[in-house]
């Protein structure tokens, strides 16, 4: 008999699940684009998006998705017939690259090492092999949704400082900023790049960037041309309109302030713990099914998983006959596994509006579908994650 009437329950890293109150913000017709309400409440995103990154460096806004925040990235700061090294630790970091190829960049990948996040000591030791710095950028993902692997972006920043090396540190923060700690400016970092539909809980649509004096530079000696990407034609605009390159998005500029509140509402520290709990529980609960099967987390580490999204090796069994009997018996959509992992992980996304109800249904949902499907596990998952977030209950 099927469970999955009433509310259904979306479990993927991104899209989030959506606040009611960002929804009905965003629920209106079209309004004056030139002046009034929509102007003052477009500025007011600004200084929140510095707030969230932890910068006063200049936050831009695309409408895009994250894929065109990373082409703002490098067409802003790199040539046809530069170098990059890109720290892989997930099939995002390589998407990256491989856009950056698509603009005549030569890229070499670091490999992180097998389940973990990038080696901090790697880095070093290849920049410092880099005795002419023909590399011109670093790019990492701080939280990668296909393994589902946290970066140590401080750590990083300083194996480059160690190296002495003069390159720019880029740092894609989609599935991270609002989620996760992250400090843009104490970091050193030199282009952020994110968008809205995960951690900052608002439909897709918008790209961001924060972006540092150094990168501003370096944009300013480049031959490459863009129009629509140029961030200098957003710095300081004389006309509205500028910012955006063209009419503003009016529905998502509502939306994404009703979100920015609901985070400084609970207060952003407070949005991290809430996180840091929910992954911990979900960590609990995988662990407790492995006792007696092979699931697992994909991240050996704990130290290193992320607390946005899980990726769930699954050993013998079939991932998606997993999946399919939790979307259409209980009415829960997991996400799948992508790129190395499409066939041995299934993702549970915890990013965001989520909540323990939430979390503990998914996960309970998830123990039916294994029980259901004949999947080797040890029951109690759910208790397990119960007992981990209880430390988090003040």
């Amino acid at each position: 008999m099927p469970l999955a009437n009433g509310r259904r329950s979306l479990s993927i890293p991104g899209p989030s699940v959506f606040p009611d109150a960002v929804l009905q913000a965003m629920h209106r017709p079209a309004i004056n684009i030139y002046d009034g309400e929509l102007v003052e409440m477009a500025y007011s995103l600004f200084p929140d998006l510095q707030k969230v990154a932890r910068t006063t460096d200049t936050p831009l806004i695309y409408i895009c998705n994250g894929h065109g925040a990373w082409e703002a990235s490098i067409v802003n700061t790199l040539d046809e017939g530069d170098k990059v090294l890109v720290l892989e630790s997930g099939r995002f970091a390589v998407g990256w690259g491989e856009m950056a190829e698509a603009f005549g960049v030569q890229v070499e990948y670091l490999n992180a090492p097998d389940r973990a996040g990038v080696d901090p000591q790697m880095v070093e030791d290849r920049l410092r092999a880099d005795i002419n710095h023909e590399i011109k950028a670093v790019l990492v993902v701080q939280i990668d949704t296909a393994s589902g692997v946290w970066n140590d972006i401080a750590a990083i920043r300083k194996a480059i400082d160690a190296a002495g090396h003069p390159a720019l540190y880029m740092v894609d923060c989609m599935a991270s900023l609002g989620c996760v700690p992250y400090e843009h400016s104490e970091w050193g970092v030199d282009v952020t790049t994110s968008g809205c539909q995960k951690g900052l809980m608002t439909p897709p649509g918008l790209g961001f960037l924060h972006v540092s004096d150094k990168a501003k530079a370096v944009r300013n000696r480049l031959k490459r041309g863009s129009f629509y990407w140029d961030w200098n034609r957003r710095m300081d605009p004389e006309m509205f309109y500028e910012n955006f390159c063209g009419t503003a998005p009016v529905q998502h500029i509502y939306g994404l302030r009703k979100a920015l509140d609901m985070i400084m509402d609970e207060g952003l520290e407070a949005v991290w713990d809430r996180h840091a709990t929910i992954g911990a529980g979900v960590r609990a609960a995988v662990a407790q099914w492995g006792q007696d099967g092979p699931l697992e987390m994909n991240i050996r580490d704990d130290a290193e998983c992320s607390n946005s999204v899980s990726a769930i090796l699954t050993g013998s069994i079939d991932p998606e006959s997993l999946r399919s009997v939790a979307e259409a018996q209980l009415g829960v959509t997991l996400g799948n596994g992508l790129g190395q992992f499409a066939a041995s992980t299934f993702r549970i996304g915890h990013m965001g509006h989520v909540n323990a109800p939430m979390i503990l249904g998914t996960l309970g949902v998830v123990e039916i579908a294994l029980a259901n499907i004949g999947a080797p596990f040890t029951s109690g998952g759910v208790e397990a994650a119960a007992k981990a977030m209880a430390g988090g209950v003040a």
